[in-house]
């Protein structure tokens, strides 16, 4: 049975997850799934502004993009397309190009998620008929594309699975709802960027361009730019690759390999409306070449670059911020510490004993965390008669220790990611032990014992430090 959060979730159309507490017993052992673009999405959703920015400041790190190709990726200025000529117009009337002149609830208009719910039909139905042969090049049934699609158009309910239609009639019809598109499923403002990673190369050992691809670049690239596509072309798109992947790899049964599918595709994914025979000619082997590429390497274009990732979590839990790949080369090896909250705890069916051990391990291992951070935080306060009655309690105390060794910055020198101390305890509250609570109650005590001493400490005033200040 669905629980409570579930059914909320349901209902808020535009939240970015939903979290269900189960107390299903036979669930408890489940793995919990995180997913990692969770703060990528929820920072393009509350601010896309810096999202935006993040990712044009890394493709611009990749591609070189002339003013006028940057201003139109940005939508600062309308995309300079090739101009038509009426030979063009006629050969792309006859490949179905041109928007068609009937619009309905699905085609001819602009991509919406509605739109793409209807659609989803066609795919779910593709998925399962990988193996005809010749699927999307050979032509359907003319008759039959026409019903389907009056039946798509008006919204009314249709069960592709009826044998009514076949799987050629389908490819055929979804080819045609992308091909009547308003503009290509990766959009004009995109076209050039395109363009310019279908140039990426390797370079050899002396620093000369090659004339091998650089995929890693290109998949890093494509990354980035599926992140700036609205979210019905990404969703659509998403779906597109994901079925050109799977036909791909049946084409010992049908055929039809990656490159032949994007020749069918690049048209509608790809290619500008009223592209000229001239530009066409001079750019359909990039054009074809990229989309073979991604249908390719479908599985990893749309999961954004980790450095994005961890830019985003970032920006969320209060850190220190990374706005490039090389920022983040440059993060110690004990960040990925920072993910240890979302890490499942498997419950030990065989025994409580064992279980009660890690516990008690793990609790102890917060607890010497907890104590270094607050001796950090200590350490980098600026001098003052505090500082020194708070660390003089860290020597004082037989179990918290002093963490010497974990000192990396000079006395009297800011780390650059200190914090302050309310926020420090904010951020403990929710993680200390019971040992680190008695310490910092013991700190406390100790405290207000010696403000009650103020008065004898003013008559010491002129005494040499201890030995153990001195120390730190």
């Amino acid at each position: 049975m669905a629980s409570e959060g579930e059914r909320s979730s349901d209902r808020t159309s535009d939240a970015l997850c939903s979290i269900v507490i189960c107390n299903e017993a036979s669930l408890r052992s489940q793995p919990i799934i995180f997913n990692p673009d969770f703060f990528v999405e929820k920072l393009r959703h509350e601010n896309p502004e810096v999202f935006t920015e993040l990712v044009v400041s890394n493709i611009t790190r990749l591609i070189d993009l002339p003013g006028t190709e940057f201003a139109q990726l940005m939508g600062e200025v309308d995309p300079k397309l090739p101009n038509s000529n009426v030979a063009a117009i006629g050969f792309f009337r006859s490949l179905n190009f041109l928007k068609r002149k009937e619009k309905g609830l699905v085609f001819g208009t602009p991509l919406t998620e509605e739109g793409i719910a209807h659609i989803y039909q066609l795919i779910e139905y593709l998925h399962k008929n990988l193996r005809v042969e010749g699927l999307f090049r050979i032509p359907g049934n003319s008759n039959r594309q026409q019903i389907l699609k009056d039946l798509l158009n008006s919204g009314a309910d249709i069960d592709v699975d009826s044998g009514e239609f076949h799987p050629n009639d389908v490819a055929t019809l979804l080819k045609m709802f992308l091909g009547e598109l308003p503009e290509p499923l990766l959009t004009h403002r995109h076209y050039h960027a395109h363009l310019k990673i279908a140039d990426l190369m390797l370079f050899d050992s002396k620093g000369n361009k090659t004339t091998m691809p650089d995929k890693q670049r290109q998949i890093e690239a494509l990354q980035l730019l599926f992140l700036l596509l609205p979210a019905a072309n990404r969703n659509l798109l998403r779906l597109l690759l994901e079925l050109l992947y799977q036909t791909a790899k049946k084409q010992d049964r049908n055929k039809m390999s990656a490159h032949n599918l994007a020749l069918m595709f690049a048209p509608h994914i790809l290619w500008p409306k009223n592209l000229t025979a001239n530009d066409l000619q001079e750019n359909i082997t990039k054009l074809n070449n990229g989309v073979t590429f991604m249908i390719k390497h479908s599985q990893k274009l749309f999961k954004a670059p980790a450095y994005i990732r961890e830019h985003a979590r970032l920006h969320y839990l209060g850190s220190r911020a990374h706005a490039s790949k090389d920022d983040l080369d440059l993060l110690p090896a004990q960040r990925t510490k920072d993910f240890e909250p979302f890490k499942s705890q498997k419950w030990n069916k065989l025994g409580s004993s064992s279980a009660t051990a890690v516990q008690q391990e793990e609790t102890q291992h917060r607890t010497e965390v907890a104590l270094k951070e607050l001796f950090r935080h200590v350490h980098n306060m600026p001098d003052s008669a505090k500082k020194k009655k708070l660390i003089r309690q860290f020597n004082k105390h037989p179990d918290g220790g002093t963490p010497l060794s974990d000192r990396d910055t000079p006395l009297g020198k800011k780390h650059i990611r200190s914090r302050s101390l309310g926020g420090l305890i904010k951020l403990q509250q929710c993680q200390e032990s019971p040992a680190v609570q008695m310490t910092r109650g013991r700190l406390k005590l100790s405290e207000d014992a010696q403000n009650r001493k103020v008065g004898s400490s003013k008559r010491t005033k002129g005494q040499l430090p201890s030995t153990q200040e001195t120390s730190i």
